[in-house]
């Protein structure tokens, strides 16, 4: 028996696994490092691309009013024209309202400094009765005054309304958008013919969007009213405020709750005194906890299928990206950027069931790239339908 003496050979892939032209370590390295890069690009141009990303969000959400359109037999002019007026619609009666909204509080909260001033009298005095001394209640009241309070309940509306404070530009890029969508479908359909993994991701994020939208549009409505009406009854002042307040933090995810309920609880204390805030705060948690904790979430994650880790620091770093709109478009903009880096490449797409909710990806290893003179269609996985129609939104 003769032992062999010539050097031991080098371990070979898996047939079928993908070759790595670098070590995998220093392809983590150079992704996180473009992270950095590309975040602070974006973070450069948060006021130009907040405008866009909410055009095209919006663009997304009315496209299959066109599609229906067209299929009913309109020409496309007017069936363009209709999508178009529809958005339009939407984004100028939002902005309206938050504007009208800001004026109406600016000018109620200027009649409340003297409620205030007795709301600061009586605290100092139940501190004094608990055996506070006086220069303790001094020291802690002093950065407690009127036009800190106002400005936190302005600041929060105008923080949503400066969403919309480049309206011209929001309403020109929606109009070259929606004049693009149109052929939108015929595009879709060229590149599924080659590339049919990047038609089925942009389907997939288009399908993703428009149903988040759609679920927190409905229960976003729902809360409102109920809001609206509850405040309304209790008699704090500008109900029909805090309830399009209500609706738009519903697209907020996790924290929205919270930023809807901090101004009427405020102006509910200035109105009535701790005991209103309590009933305001008692009926708020009552309402969203029901609707927005216990009903919601299960629509929604039908809708995107997100992790709940994932769907709060997709908020956290969008809204430190582009500000409020990356409150507001999180998910949207998360689905955007898992279909651009993750569903478009089947090699990536294994990861995919790390930051979803869902059934862990297929665990079989994925087939090489098609080479020179390969039939992209017998590389396609099993199972999996060819790209036929129109992938695009609608």
């Amino acid at each position: 028996m003769t032992s062999s003496t010539g050097p031991t050979a080098a371990p070979t892939a898996a047939p079928g696994s993908p070759r790595w032209p670098l070590p995998r370590g220093l392809i983590v390295l150079l992704a996180l490092a473009a992270m950095v890069v590309v975040i602070g690009g974006l973070r450069a141009f948060a006021e130009i691309l907040g405008p866009v990303f909410l055009a095209l969000m919006l663009t997304v959400a009315v496209h299959p009013l066109m599609a229906r359109l067209r299929r009913a037999g309109a020409p496309t002019w007017l069936a363009v024209a209709v999508t178009l007026l529809a958005t339009f619609l939407i984004v100028l009666g939002l902005a309206a309202a938050l504007a009208l909204s800001v004026a109406q509080l600016a000018t109620l909260l200027p009649t409340y400094q003297d409620r205030f001033a007795g709301l600061v009298q009586g605290l100092v005095a139940w501190l004094n009765g608990l055996g506070v001394g006086a220069e303790q209640v001094r020291t802690a009241l002093d950065g407690v005054d009127f036009a800190a309070l106002a400005g936190l309940l302005a600041g929060m509306l105008l923080g949503l309304a400066g969403a919309f404070s480049n309206l011209v530009f929001i309403l020109a890029v929606l109009l070259f958008m929606g004049l693009d969508a149109a052929s939108f479908p015929a595009r879709m359909r060229a590149v599924g013919g080659s590339r049919p993994d990047v038609a089925v991701a942009f389907a997939s994020f288009a399908r993703g969007t428009r149903s988040y939208l759609l679920v927190s549009t409905v229960f976003g409505l729902i809360v409102a009213v109920l809001d609206g009406v509850a405040l309304w009854w209790m008699g704090v002042p500008l109900a029909v405020l805090w309830g399009l307040l209500a609706f738009i933090t519903n697209y907020i995810p996790n924290i929205g709750f919270i930023i809807g309920l901090v101004p009427p609880a405020l102006l509910a204390l200035l109105e009535g005194g701790p005991q209103l805030m309590l009933l305001v705060i008692v009926v708020y948690v009552i309402i969203n906890f029901i609707i927005q904790s216990v009903i919601q979430p299960k629509y929604v994650g039908d809708a995107v299928d997100m992790s709940l880790t994932l769907t709060f620091l997709s908020l956290v770093i969008w809204a430190w990206i582009i500000g409020p709109l990356g409150a507001l478009l999180a998910i949207p903009l998360t689905l955007l950027t898992k279909a651009l880096l993750l569903d478009i490449d089947p090699h990536t797409r294994w990861m995919t069931s790390l930051v979803t909710m869902g059934a862990p990806a297929d665990p079989r290893p994925e087939q090489a790239p098609p080479g020179p003179g390969t039939d992209v269609e017998a590389e396609r996985s099993p199972g999996t339908p060819p790209v036929t129609g129109s992938p695009s939104p609608g």
